[in-house]
């Protein structure tokens, strides 16, 4: 493949990052298309509606059941005297049964359903979270590698022309075949690193098509978090602790796991039903030609008191506190592990500031070596090997820089995502939040069904 070919190749992928409209795609306008689209979320909101439904379950524990039934029964028989005897009977009733007692363990699966609902919150959130975060560094990629392409595209034409001047030299006697042979070879090898940042870009656009929902245009890299930015590694710690969404999952699974030590105590201790029949019998005996109706009813109250249960009972109670344990040790575990992510993105975010002023020195002194290299050839002191020496240096400071301002950005949400405030509320993007309180508050509502019915 010649350069020619490549560069149809990169033009290409240019089109594909910036099609027809000339209008730019800021990075909020990205952000934005993820959240209303990234299936991520939906599902992460499907599951805090599915947890949800728990509530309902176990608020169902100290709420009664009411039921109606109706049996019909035809019975027959031959007397000994011959007669056919046949009798239809009716019967229609309610029935209602009510625990009123049950040592606290419903309480105790309420306050567990929510505890778990809760953590899908959560999740809900955290999944919000990392799909902005990728998103951003989906798009600082493209951005990223469709600058290497062109840099070292700019760069394969300068090794093109330090070929052909090279040629030249030679052709005129006042060059060696050594130089054109070192030209040819820092040609090869500059078009091999364009070919690597083409497939790279490729890569890019394929991460970004997949977290946005359709392919880059025109990208920017204008964002402003408006004080997002934590002042301090402190401060940022102490924002996390408060904020983010793995933290608070993690104390929402204590919870939910001494809610759960609560039932199997609760096991242990008596069950109280109240039980109550109301009802009517019909009775039609064709042979004698009459018929009966009789009302009925009772109310009464059931006891029960666990003695032995052949050890599940204590079995239940030791796993119970020993998921307790492990809840709290997990909590530890995911607050270290936040604040390692904090500090890290902070220590990123500092080291890629000071690369960026780092590779911009380099760059000026850099630029200012070749030129002062290119002439220096030009008049016999200096070789073409030292020219292409000096160009690899400015190729560098620049890919440099472009990774650094890249890192940054990137580094800089990470950091806002650490201390939990990663999310389209904290960025103020115009969406309608996706929330699951909504329905939370209709499936407490214990008395839904009822009102179904009625409607």
């Amino acid at each position: 493949m010649n350069f020619r070919t490549i560069c149809v190749s990169a033009l290409a992928l240019v089109v594909a990052a910036a099609p027809v409209s000339v209008q730019a795609e800021s990075l909020r306008e990205a952000l934005t298309a993820a959240y209303n689209n990234n299936p991520n979320i939906t599902s992460a909101l499907l599951a805090v509606k599915s947890t949800a439904e728990g509530i309902v379950t176990a608020k169902a524990g100290r709420m009664p059941t009411i039921g109606a039934g109706l049996d019909l029964t035809h019975s027959f028989d031959n007397r000994t005297n011959g007669n056919f005897n046949s009798t239809d009977t009716a019967t229609l009733g309610l029935s209602y049964n009510q625990t009123i007692f049950d040592n606290g363990r419903t309480d105790a699966a309420i306050e567990q359903a929510r505890a778990m609902t809760e953590v899908s919150a959560q999740a809900l959130r955290n999944a919000e979270q990392n799909v902005l975060l990728s998103v951003v560094q989906a798009y600082m990629g493209v951005i990223r590698d469709s600058q290497l392409v062109q840099l070292r595209s700019d760069n394969v034409k300068f090794l093109q022309a330090q070929v052909k001047s090279a040629q030249d030299r030679l052709d005129i006697g006042e060059g060696t075949k050594l130089d054109v042979s070192q030209a040819q070879t820092g040609l090869a090898t500059g078009v091999a690193s364009y070919q690597a940042a083409i497939a790279n870009l490729q890569t890019s656009q394929a991460s970004y098509e997949r977290w946005v929902g359709h392919k880059p245009r025109n990208l920017t890299q204008d964002f402003s978090f408006k004080g997002m930015l934590p002042k301090s590694v402190e401060e940022a710690i102490a924002a996390s602790d408060a904020y983010h969404p793995a933290i608070l999952s993690a104390k929402a699974a204590i919870r939910a796991a001494q809610s759960g030590s609560d039932q199997a105590r609760a096991a242990f201790g008596p069950t109280m039903n109240l039980i109550g029949k109301i009802g009517t019998t019909g009775t039609l005996n064709e042979s004698a030609g009459n018929s009966t109706n009789v009302i009925s009813g009772s109310v009464g109250l059931s006891l029960s008191i666990p003695l032995y249960s052949g050890g599940v009972l204590g079995a239940s109670v030791r796993k119970a506190n020993l998921g307790q344990m492990k809840s709290e040790f997990d909590a530890q575990v995911t607050r270290d592990q936040v604040r390692e992510a904090v500090v890290t993105s902070w220590a990123t975010l500092q080291n890629a500031v000071a690369q960026i002023d780092a590779a911009q020195q380099a760059l000026n002194a850099a630029s200012l070596a070749l030129d002062a290299t290119v002439q220096s050839r030009d008049v016999g002191q200096s070789t073409t090997l030292d020219v292409l020496n000096a160009q690899s240096q400015v190729t560098q400071a620049r890919e440099s820089l472009i990774s650094a301002t890249s890192s940054r950005v990137i580094a800089s949400f990470a950091l806002v995502s650490a201390t939990g405030k990663l999310s389209a509320g904290d960025l103020k993007l115009p969406v309608k939040i996706k929330s699951a309180d909504g329905y939370i508050a209709t499936v407490e509502d214990v008395w839904q069904d009822l009102r179904a019915i009625a409607e």
